[in-house]
């Protein structure tokens, strides 16, 4: 079968001359689409690359295209005289670099491989524990419009290939050892159209009723948990403003986990003795963890949490808030997730187990229900409460996601959105860890419901027009 596969695509390197002129600017929407997530300089791996446009396209640091047609790997080294990327004859199904990769490209291949399973397995022999695999696929939904565009001369003749809808290939990629991380239909207009094209493939491919019916089905997936062997260490920062009355608390419940645990104190331009205590406490205590106090020079919890989160020396960070609310004794649960693998972004969720009666008032309970319905719609993934303070992490996936929100500019005094926004421009697996919500046993809380509200509003609409429709 590879051997028919690299005669027909040998003749389509030198018959569809018409076809790639009409199906310029589609190929042109599919760049642009995993440009959104893979960063230039990343080290790619496209399998069917063909002349390796996409793959150029890209701008890897290293970038590798298999293809079993030796004539488009012709095709591809002339068209690319500075050598960029390296072109070499090979099936994905047992190509064998000796490297891991950052991405893997396969782009509309699932259709032409024998053993769509055994590829994908094979591809995670070239994956490390951060790669995320791309994979784009001809929504069967479009098929009649494909084969009318076959006998008009703007799609070329294709051989008997695979009939694969979104839910075999989740069902595939999770049997061969891969997480889907997103999933969602792409180009509703797959033609290069004025303003019109930018209505239907930003916004409207985006609204139910419609979102099942772009042209490509796009997903991408990371290899599935493995626990590491050694157990990490722990990073834990305590942004404090106005609550000297939890601190000896915070050091009395905080448990150590992994390797070992420390526990940086973040205190904001409190008007009480915040300071002073933790002073005094961080100088007394005498438990197994290690602790540090900070103040810092900004205002925003966003600003505390950098400064925790620059200084710390963990490989694993978690944000616990001082009024306590969100109980330390959870935090077992975030390691165990992030540690294990099971989750690359820990977000803790309130909203599962009853809370104490004055834990949240009803409009912030209402509230929190609403921004987590919005930002589930516009991250893609689902997210039961967006605004709960404990949030946990991997320090090199913190500081990825520091680069990758650069570009979206200081929207966010509070950080949760910060941080959701960068791990679903990453497509890091996000999963919600229930936490008991307790009622707050000291001060009072520095959240104003309506000044807040209508901030978070703000950033949920700038999150929309961002990232859920922009480019």
């Amino acid at each position: 079968m590879s051997a028919d596969l690299a005669r027909h695509f040998d003749w389509v390197s030198e018959h569809d001359g018409r076809p790639r002129r009409v199906q310029r600017g589609f190929h042109a929407q599919i760049a642009a689409q995993l440009r959104r997530l893979i960063p230039e300089g990343a080290s790619v791996l496209e399998a069917g690359c063909g002349r390796g446009e996409l793959l150029r396209a890209l701008r890897p640091g290293r970038g590798v295209g298999i293809d079993l047609s030796p004539r488009m790997l012709e095709q591809a080294r002339a068209l690319d005289p500075e050598g960029r990327c390296d072109y070499r004859l090979a099936d994905a199904c047992t190509f064998q670099p000796g490297e891991t990769f950052d991405y893997l490209v396969l782009d509309y291949l699932v259709g032409y491989l024998p053993d769509v399973q055994a590829c994908l397995e094979h591809l995670r022999t070239l994956a490390h524990p951060r790669t995320r695999l791309c994979l784009t696929s001809v929504n069967n939904a479009w098929m009649p419009l494909l084969r009318l565009g076959q006998r008009l001369g703007f799609v070329t003749r294709q051989p008997p290939s695979n009939w694969v809808s979104t839910r075999d290939l989740v069902n595939l990629l999770e049997l061969a050892g891969w997480e889907v991380v997103h999933q969602s239909t792409e180009q509703l207009l797959p033609l290069r159209v004025p303003l019109l094209g930018g209505v239907c493939n930003r916004f409207l491919v985006r609204l139910p009723g419609l979102r099942h019916f772009g042209s490509s089905l796009y997903l991408v997936a990371r290899p599935a948990a493995v626990r590491p062997a050694a157990a990490p260490t722990c990073s834990v920062i305590v942004p404090a403003r106005n609550e000297a009355g939890n601190i000896r608390a915070a050091l009395e419940r905080i448990p150590v986990m992994g390797a070992a645990t420390e526990v940086i104190f973040v205190e904001g331009h409190s008007r009480d003795d915040t300071w002073d205590t933790i002073v005094r406490e961080t100088a007394a205590y005498r438990g197994p963890l290690r602790v540090r106090a900070l103040r810092q020079t900004g205002r925003g919890k966003w600003d505390a949490v950098r400064t925790g989160f620059a200084a710390a020396t963990g490989d694993v960070l978690v944000i616990q808030d001082a009024d306590l609310t969100a109980p330390p004794e959870d935090l077992p649960k975030f390691f165990a997730a992030i540690a294990g693998g099971a989750a690359e972004f820990a977000n803790g969720s309130r909203l599962v187990y009853p809370m104490e009666k004055q834990a949240m008032r009803f409009l912030n309970l209402l509230g929190n229900k609403f921004f987590a319905l919005a930002l589930s719609f516009t991250l893609g993934q689902p997210i039961k409460d967006s605004l709960c303070g404990t949030k946990m992490l991997l320090r090199r996936d913190y500081e990825r996601i520091l680069a990758r929100i650069a570009a979206l500019g200081d929207f966010d005094p509070f950080g949760d959105f910060n941080l959701l926004f960068g791990a679903a421009l990453l497509k890091l697996r996000i999963r919600d860890i229930p936490v008991r919500y307790k009622d707050r046993t000291y001060g009072e809380t520095n959240i104003s419901r309506f000044r807040h509200g209508w901030l978070l509003l703000k950033m949920t609409a700038f999150g929309l027009a961002r990232i859920k429709f922009g480019r």
